[in-house]
């Protein structure tokens, strides 16, 4: 009787993988102080901690060339030298970047810019065949004060800027920023290229409405017992923060007020200087640099916040303070209409018009029960910009690429 044997069940595959390896280019990343910094910081440690090998390229904050390894993410720091325009800027002059992007080998390169090391990236990227993902933070009026372009001089310097921007982002596989409002801003400035709306994102587990009473909150910052106004990011020009300033004025005449401004930048010692002028000196208060870590805690001292800032491409620290549970006043300009709904989570202003913007301010403090209800439709605009949710649009962005 013959005997059958079974043949042997073929083993398993055995396919090695490796983690998606992504290289961001950035000319901006902590310890700079700015949304586009925050932004790329936040995208590389977030990747990292999904599970993808993040390396970063950006300028060295103190001169010399170093790499270091940040929170999961590897940072290949440029040599640097002083922006003589800007007090803390840096720039570093890569005259390619081929060898890092050979050592490197990324599967995606993602740039944050399309200045000195974005713009790089971006070429050496392409002569090496790598994908390339360019998101855009850029505004020329953020640009202006530290340029020192005079006024009858920015439309023009603004159109070229713009041409230069569509030059070197034409030349990336996929284009996103952070808004719709954004996205049409582009498209209007001539960028033939589609572009996607990506929201940057928050960490709605970190950013959120506390329990504690607001004066704990408040003594921990050395803040006065007042109905608290805030403001979060740079004191520069285009953020319009001596409008804020001169409402506060009519803003006290029906509400025990303070202004609170947590941030640095060049406009600091006039806004100091317009505060003492009119007689509000003792209600506005400098808090300087606030670490991110502490930015929870501030957003629970204060009742309102507001954001008269007429260059936003989204404003991260509007959607921390929305996530917070804070009503919002906001210019009606860029993309902040994106986030502040009139009459829901809080009131949009005509840039410029102060009276308007104190009457807002006002009304809000004068009301709880206001305050209340757009807090937490301020919360709940909030949720639909979880960082996870943008950080999974940005993994699955780089496997369309580079397929």
């Amino acid at each position: 009787m013959a005997l059958s044997v079974a043949a042997p069940a073929p083993a398993p595959s055995l396919v090695a993988t490796r983690p998606r390896r992504v290289l961001i280019g950035t000319d901006t990343y902590p310890p700079d102080v700015n949304g586009a910094a925050y932004f790329t910081h936040r995208l590389a440690a977030g990747l990292a901690g999904r599970g993808n090998e993040v390396h970063v390229v950006c300028a060295s904050d103190d001169g010399p060339s170093r790499t270091e390894q940040v929170e999961g993410v590897t940072v290949h720091r440029l040599r640097s030298a002083p922006v003589l325009v800007h007090p803390t800027m840096r720039i570093s002059v890569p005259a390619r970047l081929d060898r890092l992007i050979d050592e490197i080998a990324p599967d995606v390169v993602h740039v944050q810019g399309h200045f000195v090391v974005g713009r790089a990236a971006i070429s050496a990227s392409r002569r090496g065949g790598i994908p390339v993902v360019a998101t855009n933070h850029f505004m020329p009026d953020n640009l202006f004060q530290f340029a020192r372009v005079p006024e009858p001089l920015r439309e023009r310097a603004g159109a070229l800027a713009w041409k230069d921007f569509r030059r070197v982002f034409s030349r990336a596989d996929r284009v996103t920023t952070p808004t719709r409002i954004a996205a049409g801003l582009l498209a209007g400035k001539g960028f033939g290229t589609p572009v996607e709306a990506v929201s940057c994102g928050i960490d709605l587990t970190r950013f959120r409405p506390r329990a504690e009473p607001r004066t704990w909150s408040r003594r921990a910052f050395g803040l006065p017992e007042r109905d608290t106004i805030l403001f979060v990011g740079r004191l520069d020009e285009e953020k319009r923060l001596d409008e804020l300033i001169r409402a506060l004025p009519i803003v006290l005449n029906t509400a025990d007020a303070q202004v609170v401004l947590a941030g640095t930048g060049g406009r600091r010692d006039a806004l100091a200087t317009l505060a003492d002028r009119i007689g509000v000196g003792d209600r506005v208060a400098f808090l300087g640099f606030v670490p991110d870590e502490a930015l929870p805690q501030l957003y629970a001292a204060a009742d309102v916040f507001a954001m008269p800032g007429v260059a936003e491409l989204q404003s991260i620290a509007t959607l921390e303070a929305m996530a917070s549970g804070l009503p919002v006043v906001a210019a009606d300009a860029m993309a902040l209409p994106h986030l502040v709904r009139p009459g829901e989570n809080g009131r949009l202003f005509q840039p410029g018009d102060v009276q308007e913007l104190a009457w807002h301010l006002g009304g809000l403090l004068a009301s709880p029960q206001a305050r209340t209800a757009m807090g937490a439709a301020s919360r709940a605009i909030a949720l639909t910009h979880d960082d996870r949710a943008s950080l999974a649009r940005f993994e699955a962005i780089y496997q369309e690429v580079a397929r």
